[in-house]
């Protein structure tokens, strides 16, 4: 011990020494870290050094006075304090780097599922259930850090004893009260696993077009196509039914209604389509088709066939074929359109008394 120096004063430096000295360590390991993440052509480094940065820091803090505790002149209520603080902040750590390890095992997940490209179903199924996952073992790290927090303070855990006792009345009651929050829970856990939907699937549910933009614990976010956010309860996708554009291809078949004379000329009509949809670069090469479909008494009903990657191109295909079509009809066929026929029956004149 420093001569002249209160017990107290030498307790408190030797404790700031040791954080300055966990904090140049921690300094030192990220940016040795950090170099190493850039020469490195995997960016699966950089976010393992990103996310464990914080944890890290307080990681090495916490060591360094457990080190130094036996050092420090504390009294009997110190020790005690000391205690339980470390109680509830080495629980707290615990729980706070297995949530960075687990947010780094999504990310890194996430990072090798591209959405953007043209064949995603394989990485969207597995974002999607790396979302769900995420989420619940997110639940599950802060409850049982929690429980072990509580655990630690003597006066919680000696009458746990009590309360076990009486668990069982109090789980009913709380089953009953949050029947729908845990419906919703298992349901999410039941989406991960079967896949009703997944992230970016194109639906309709509710007479709503959209796209599947989250999926959380209870409920789905989904983006309506005019830029409206449409909230469902997880438990509608498994109880009722909806429609999914992409459950296991994007490609689409889009159809095109035209009422037409009878007298149209078909074998011409089926040219030009061919043509404008052959030049659309939304088509995707597939197939396109005309056929009359319907025979009505003024008109005819013919349906037109398309093909393209996804539902949003296969929707700007129907509108640019359609416009096309009715102009080429209004332009060059203008006999194609639905005329309304009459049958004038003449009665012949009496005749003339004589």
């Amino acid at each position: 011990m420093i001569e002249g120096l209160p017990p107290w004063a030498w307790s408190l430096l030797l404790a700031t020494l040791s954080v300055l000295v966990a904090l140049a360590v921690h300094t030192l390991v990220v940016g040795l870290a950090g170099r190493f993440a850039k020469r490195s052509a995997s960016s699966t480094d950089d976010v393992l050094v990103l996310r464990m940065k914080g944890p890290l820091r307080w990681l090495l803090i916490v060591l360094a006075l457990g080190a130094v505790q036996p050092a420090l002149d504390l009294s009997q209520y110190g020790l005690q304090l000391w205690s339980r603080i470390s109680g509830l902040v080495v629980p707290g750590l615990i729980g706070w780097m297995a949530l960075a390890g687990l947010t780094i095992l999504v990310d890194i997940i996430k990072m090798r599922s591209d959405i953007s490209a043209a064949d995603n179903l394989r990485a969207r199924r597995r974002r999607t259930r790396a979302d769900i996952l995420y989420r619940v073992g997110m639940f599950v790290i802060l409850v049982a850090t929690f429980c072990m927090m509580l655990m630690s303070i003597p006066s919680i855990r000696n009458i746990g004893v009590t309360l076990i006792a009486s668990a069982g009345l109090a789980a009913l009651a709380v089953g009953a009260a949050a029947q729908p929050a845990l419906k919703n829970l298992i349901g999410g856990l039941q989406m991960a696993l079967t896949e009703p939907v997944r992230i970016d699937d194109v639906v309709i549910i509710d007479g709503e077009w959209g796209r599947i933009e989250e999926i959380r614990l209870t409920y789905v976010v989904i983006k309506v196509w005019d830029e409206r956010r449409l909230v469902v309860p997880l438990s509608k996708f498994l109880e009722e039914s909806f429609q999914n554009w992409t459950r296991q291809t994007s490609d689409l078949t889009g159809a095109v209604v035209w009422h037409l004379d009878p007298a149209a000329d078909i074998p011409r009509l089926r040219a030009k389509l061919e043509e404008l949809v052959r030049a659309n670069p939304r088509w995707d090469g597939r197939f396109c088709n005309l056929q009359v479909t319907e025979m009505r008494v003024d008109a005819i009903e013919v349906r037109a066939l398309m093909t393209a990657r996804d539902a949003s191109l296969a929707f700007d295909l129907r509108c640019d074929v359609r416009e096309a079509m009715l102009a080429f009809i209004r332009d060059e066929m203008p006999e194609a359109l639905v005329r309304r026929r009459h049958r004038a029956e003449i009665e012949p004149s009496p005749a003339p008394v004589r």
